[in-house]
């Protein structure tokens, strides 16, 4: 079950309790009187399910589970108040004077209209996307808008669009709240309630071998977690990483490394070989060179993947053309269908398909590609710290590490 992403001005509250260790200190330096920090920290424990603080006669001391929810949420609120810091910035450097009172100003709903409004350029789409009215959803972004002074939505002639100010902002929120939902996991974990989820990207070699196996092993410790895998196009999977929707990012590895933060660990390197169907007329034909490759149909991988790049190389190093018919898919299941019933050939990772090769629905092609291996691994942002649990699902993964 997911922690609905609790109010930022309650969060303040029990983080300034930790520090002051007493609920009068903590009134006195937020503003906050003591019946609603009372009943803030109330509300808090209530969603966890857990004590937060331990009440003595010498002050309120964080339990384990507080110590916990604590760090997650320090970090949390930090990483949005950089975001302000670089959108006050980005909009107009005269309004620095607002940052300090940023976090004071700000509201879970704002955040939330302002990433929502973010992602669909769309007031009416955004606030269906969350479940509220369009004219509550605009009023509360609007009101960010003004309070830190910085022009978040500009007019077009279709409708609107975010600032670049509105971007930054929108993208630290959306980390902050993922590091909040940490934090209820973690307290979880303290208490042996395993029922949080992982969310991974995932590119087609990573779907086919690795990620059945390491969830599979997951599993029996973590029966009651949950995944949610997505897949799409590398630039599509990084950026959704990079925002904070997925946890990691599992599939080919980029040299250089695409953004400086994100971070790289190889798991095992891939060999690339050339596929084609059973009785194949190269299926057995020896000296193959790149001129007679170049004379049949291909179904290749997407422009910009390694595995593209590969095939491409096979070609330029022997000073002969490109085949002329290409068919370019990400689609394991098309490439499949094309080349099974026709002369086509198909270059792929030599893993992804392991069982076609096994049955004989697909065989190898005998030309020796010396440079066809690229590495497979993990990506995931730099800034990350993983739960626990995350931790275990990390150690599955490389667990199976194939490296050559």
């Amino acid at each position: 079950m997911q922690l609905k992403t609790p109010n930022i001005r309650h969060l303040r509250a029990f983080l300034e309790v930790t520090q002051s260790k007493s609920i009068s200190r903590a009134s006195k330096k937020i503003f906050l009187s003591q019946p609603a920090i009372t009943q803030a920290i109330a509300k808090l424990e209530k969603n966890l399910n857990t004590k937060l603080f331990d009440r003595r006669s010498d002050g309120m001391y964080l339990t384990a589970s507080g110590q916990a929810y604590a760090y997650r949420i320090e970090r949390a609120l930090n990483i949005i108040l950089d975001g302000t810091k670089a959108a006050i910035r980005n909009g107009d450097a005269d309004n620095q004077n607002l940052v300090k009172h940023s976090l004071q100003m700000l509201t879970t709903t704002q955040l939330r209209a302002l990433i929502a409004v973010n992602e669909t350029q769309n007031f009416s789409l955004a606030g269906r996307n969350i479940g509220v009215s369009q004219s509550s959803l605009h009023r509360a972004a609007r009101d960010l808008e003004n309070q830190l002074g910085v022009v978040f939505f500009e007019k077009t002639r279709t409708g609107i669009r975010t600032s670049k100010a509105a971007q930054i902002l929108a993208k630290a929120s959306k980390l902050a709240f993922s590091e909040m939902s940490q934090g209820q996991e973690e307290v979880n974990s303290l208490h042996n309630r395993e029922v949080g989820h992982i969310v991974v990207g995932c590119m087609p070699l990573a779907r086919t071998s690795i990620l059945p196996n390491a969830i599979n092993q997951f599993s029996k410790q973590y029966p009651d977690f949950n995944f949610n895998i997505a897949d799409g196009s590398y630039h599509d999977l990084l950026n959704h990483l990079r925002h904070g929707d997925f946890d990691l990012l599992i599939g080919a590895l980029r040299f250089p490394v695409p953004c400086d933060d994100v971070i790289q660990e190889k798991l095992l390197s891939s060999t690339i070989c050339i596929v084609a169907r059973n009785h194949h007329p190269l299926q057995h034909q020896t000296d193959i060179c790149a001129d007679i490759l170049a004379n049949y149909p291909w179904v290749v991988p997407s422009a910009n993947t390694p595995t593209n790049g590969i095939f491409r190389t096979i070609f330029n190093n022997c000073e002969a053309s490109l085949p002329a018919r290409l068919i370019e898919t990400s689609s394991q299941i098309l490439m499949r269908g094309l080349l099974v019933n026709s002369d086509r050939l198909a270059i792929i990772s030599e893993e992804q398909v392991q069982h076609e090769l096994s049955n004989g629905v697909l065989v190898k092609i005998p030309f020796e590609i010396t440079f066809g291996s690229r590495p497979i691994g993990i990506t995931m942002r730099k800034s990350w710290k993983p739960t626990k649990t995350q931790l275990f699902f990390l150690d599955m993964l490389r667990s199976r590490q194939l490296v050559k």
